[in-house]
Protein backbone atom coordinates (compact mmCIF):
# COMPACT_ATOMS: atom_id res chain seq x y z
CA UNK A 1 0.00 0.00 0.00
CA UNK A 2 2.74 2.48 0.93
CA UNK A 3 4.72 1.74 -2.27
CA UNK A 4 1.66 2.38 -4.47
CA UNK A 5 0.98 5.71 -2.74
CA UNK A 6 4.66 6.65 -3.02
CA UNK A 7 4.72 5.82 -6.73
CA UNK A 8 1.61 7.91 -7.38
CA UNK A 9 3.00 10.80 -5.37
CA UNK A 10 6.30 10.67 -7.24
CA UNK A 11 4.44 10.63 -10.58
CA UNK A 12 2.49 13.78 -9.61
CA UNK A 13 5.67 15.36 -8.26
CA UNK A 14 7.58 14.63 -11.51
CA UNK A 15 4.70 15.87 -13.71
CA UNK A 16 4.56 19.21 -11.91
CA UNK A 17 8.36 19.48 -11.94
CA UNK A 18 8.31 19.14 -15.73
CA UNK A 19 5.25 21.35 -16.34
CA UNK A 20 5.96 24.22 -13.93
CA UNK A 21 9.05 25.69 -15.65
CA UNK A 22 7.14 25.67 -18.94
CA UNK A 23 4.22 27.53 -17.32
CA UNK A 24 6.60 30.02 -15.74
CA UNK A 25 8.03 31.13 -19.11
CA UNK A 26 4.93 33.13 -20.10
CA UNK A 27 4.90 36.89 -19.49
CA UNK A 28 2.40 38.88 -17.44
CA UNK A 29 1.86 40.14 -13.86
CA UNK A 30 3.66 39.60 -10.56
CA UNK A 31 2.84 36.52 -8.47
CA UNK A 32 0.83 37.00 -5.27
CA UNK A 33 3.19 34.60 -3.46
CA UNK A 34 6.22 36.84 -3.01
CA UNK A 35 8.90 37.69 -0.46
CA UNK A 36 7.35 38.35 2.97
CA UNK A 37 4.01 36.68 2.18
CA UNK A 38 2.64 34.47 5.01
CA UNK A 39 -0.45 32.32 5.20
CA UNK A 40 -2.15 29.81 7.44
CA UNK A 41 -5.06 27.46 6.89
CA UNK A 42 -6.84 24.18 7.54
CA UNK A 43 -6.48 21.08 5.36
CA UNK A 44 -8.20 17.74 4.89
CA UNK A 45 -5.90 14.87 3.94
CA UNK A 46 -6.77 11.70 2.05
CA UNK A 47 -4.77 8.48 1.94
CA UNK A 48 -3.27 8.37 5.40
CA UNK A 49 -1.65 5.81 7.65
CA UNK A 50 -3.11 2.32 8.11
CA UNK A 51 -6.91 2.30 7.90
CA UNK A 52 -7.16 6.06 8.43
CA UNK A 53 -8.77 7.47 5.34
CA UNK A 54 -9.08 11.13 6.35
CA UNK A 55 -6.71 13.42 8.25
CA UNK A 56 -7.39 16.89 9.55
CA UNK A 57 -4.57 19.36 9.72
CA UNK A 58 -3.16 22.73 8.95
CA UNK A 59 -0.44 24.56 7.05
CA UNK A 60 1.58 27.68 7.79
CA UNK A 61 4.02 29.07 5.22
CA UNK A 62 6.23 32.11 4.87
CA UNK A 63 8.08 33.25 1.74
CA UNK A 64 11.64 33.86 2.91
CA UNK A 65 13.88 34.34 -0.12
CA UNK A 66 13.67 35.44 -3.75
CA UNK A 67 15.75 33.13 -5.99
CA UNK A 68 16.74 35.18 -9.08
CA UNK A 69 19.27 32.55 -10.23
CA UNK A 70 16.60 29.82 -10.19
CA UNK A 71 13.94 31.19 -12.52
CA UNK A 72 13.15 34.04 -10.11
CA UNK A 73 11.17 31.63 -7.93
CA UNK A 74 10.52 32.11 -4.23
CA UNK A 75 11.67 29.87 -1.38
CA UNK A 76 9.04 29.27 1.28
CA UNK A 77 9.25 27.38 4.57
CA UNK A 78 6.11 25.47 5.46
CA UNK A 79 5.13 23.89 8.78
CA UNK A 80 2.36 21.30 8.78
CA UNK A 81 0.37 19.25 11.24
CA UNK A 82 -1.91 16.32 10.39
CA UNK A 83 -4.03 14.19 12.75
CA UNK A 84 -5.71 10.84 11.99
CA UNK A 85 -8.00 8.83 14.18
CA UNK A 86 -9.21 5.35 13.42
CA UNK A 87 -10.62 2.30 15.14
CA UNK A 88 -9.39 -1.23 14.43
CA UNK A 89 -12.48 -3.40 14.91
CA UNK A 90 -11.37 -6.97 15.53
CA UNK A 91 -13.73 -9.69 16.76
CA UNK A 92 -14.62 -8.92 20.40
CA UNK A 93 -12.13 -6.05 20.67
CA UNK A 94 -11.58 -2.58 19.28
CA UNK A 95 -8.45 -0.49 19.49
CA UNK A 96 -8.22 3.22 18.92
CA UNK A 97 -5.29 4.81 17.12
CA UNK A 98 -4.35 8.48 16.89
CA UNK A 99 -1.47 9.59 14.69
CA UNK A 100 -0.10 13.12 14.95
CA UNK A 101 2.40 14.16 12.30
CA UNK A 102 4.44 17.37 12.33
CA UNK A 103 6.46 18.39 9.28
CA UNK A 104 8.71 21.14 7.94
CA UNK A 105 9.14 21.59 4.19
CA UNK A 106 11.23 23.89 2.01
CA UNK A 107 9.03 24.80 -0.98
CA UNK A 108 10.21 26.24 -4.30
CA UNK A 109 7.42 28.43 -5.75
CA UNK A 110 7.49 28.90 -9.52
CA UNK A 111 6.64 32.34 -10.92
CA UNK A 112 3.69 32.01 -13.33
CA UNK A 113 3.66 35.48 -14.83
CA UNK A 114 0.78 34.74 -17.18
CA UNK A 115 -1.56 34.26 -14.20
CA UNK A 116 -0.39 35.70 -10.84
CA UNK A 117 -3.29 33.92 -9.08
CA UNK A 118 -1.66 30.51 -9.75
CA UNK A 119 1.15 29.44 -7.39
CA UNK A 120 2.63 25.99 -8.22
CA UNK A 121 5.36 24.67 -5.92
CA UNK A 122 7.59 21.69 -5.19
CA UNK A 123 8.71 20.86 -1.66
CA UNK A 124 11.10 18.61 0.22
CA UNK A 125 11.27 18.15 3.97
CA UNK A 126 11.10 15.96 7.03
CA UNK A 127 8.31 15.04 9.39
CA UNK A 128 7.86 13.26 12.69
CA UNK A 129 4.91 11.00 13.45
CA UNK A 130 3.70 10.12 16.94
CA UNK A 131 1.20 7.39 17.78
CA UNK A 132 -1.16 7.10 20.71
CA UNK A 133 -3.03 3.78 21.03
CA UNK A 134 -4.50 1.37 23.55
CA UNK A 135 -3.55 -1.61 21.35
CA UNK A 136 -0.84 -3.98 22.56
CA UNK A 137 2.34 -4.29 20.53
CA UNK A 138 5.16 -2.24 19.08
CA UNK A 139 4.31 0.36 16.45
CA UNK A 140 6.56 2.26 14.10
CA UNK A 141 6.76 6.02 14.70
CA UNK A 142 9.45 8.50 13.96
CA UNK A 143 10.96 10.61 11.20
CA UNK A 144 9.72 10.39 7.61
CA UNK A 145 10.55 12.02 4.26
CA UNK A 146 8.22 14.62 2.73
CA UNK A 147 8.15 15.21 -1.02
CA UNK A 148 5.22 17.15 -2.40
CA UNK A 149 3.95 19.02 -5.40
CA UNK A 150 1.28 21.60 -4.77
CA UNK A 151 -0.62 24.58 -5.96
CA UNK A 152 -2.46 27.59 -4.58
CA UNK A 153 -5.12 29.43 -6.48
CA UNK A 154 -5.62 32.92 -5.09
CA UNK A 155 -9.32 33.71 -5.03
CA UNK A 156 -8.42 37.06 -3.46
CA UNK A 157 -4.97 38.43 -2.52
CA UNK A 158 -5.31 37.01 1.02
CA UNK A 159 -7.52 33.99 0.33
CA UNK A 160 -6.38 30.95 -1.64
CA UNK A 161 -7.51 27.42 -2.39
CA UNK A 162 -4.70 24.99 -1.55
CA UNK A 163 -3.79 21.45 -2.67
CA UNK A 164 -0.69 19.29 -2.37
CA UNK A 165 0.07 15.70 -3.30
CA UNK A 166 3.04 13.53 -2.51
CA UNK A 167 4.79 11.44 0.05
CA UNK A 168 4.52 12.42 3.68
CA UNK A 169 1.66 12.45 6.15
CA UNK A 170 -1.17 12.19 3.55
CA UNK A 171 -1.11 11.43 -0.16
CA UNK A 172 -3.45 14.32 -1.05
CA UNK A 173 -4.29 17.41 1.01
CA UNK A 174 -6.82 20.10 0.12
CA UNK A 175 -7.77 23.22 1.99
CA UNK A 176 -7.88 26.97 2.10
CA UNK A 177 -5.22 29.46 3.21
CA UNK A 178 -5.57 32.94 4.65
CA UNK A 179 -2.87 35.56 4.17
CA UNK A 180 -1.58 37.06 7.43
CA UNK A 181 0.97 39.70 8.33
CA UNK A 182 1.83 42.71 6.16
Amino acid sequence: MHRTALRRALAVFASLAIASPVLAQASGGESLFKLGYMDIGPTVGFGGIGSAGIAFGGRFERAIKQLPDLGNGVLGIEASIDVWNYNDNIVNSAYDYRWISLGVTANYHFQVKSNPKVDPFLGLGLGNSMLSTDAPGDYSTGIYFIGRAGIRYFYKPRLALYADAGAGASTLNVGVTFGIGK
